[in-house]
């Protein structure tokens, strides 16, 4: 899941970055306000990337797409962009679980394999004499 995440988060940095961008040409926000907005985002969406395995790191995530969504009403575009994500950010969360729970399956189960079985552990009916 951590990968899936990290990799969707990467993503919405570069999104901040460009819609601040886009943000500065509005008569009515000043460059400070935009960059300081978007540079807790940026920093926020980086940050999330170490965090995503911890306790709160997933809702966090998704209290970052909601934002990315209200971007639309400075930068419209933002709204799909920010739907798009959230839909990549459910997507990475929901398979990166599964894939997680897949990958744990095939440790224990290689891990099973790899050890020597005891007689007791020998098949029903046949003689371990």
């Amino acid at each position: 899941m951590r990968t899936l995440c990290a990799s969707t988060l990467i993503g919405e940095f570069f999104v901040i970055g460009f819609a601040g961008l886009v943000a500065m040409k509005e008569p009515d926000l000043s460059t400070a306000m935009v960059w300081t907005v978007c540079g807790v985002l940026m920093a926020l969406s980086v940050l999330l990337c170490g965090m995503i395995t911890r306790p709160g790191g997933v809702q966090l995530g998704w209290a970052l797409q909601i934002l990315l969504i209200a971007g639309g009403f400075v930068v419209p575009s933002m709204f799909v962009l920010g739907a798009a994500f959230a839909a990549l950010w459910w997507a990475s969360v929901h398979y990166g679980r599964k894939i997680d729970e897949a990958k744990a399956r095939f440790a224990a189960q290689t891990q099973a394999q790899s050890q020597p079985q005891t007689p007791a552990q020998a098949e029903p009916g046949a003689n371990p004499a």
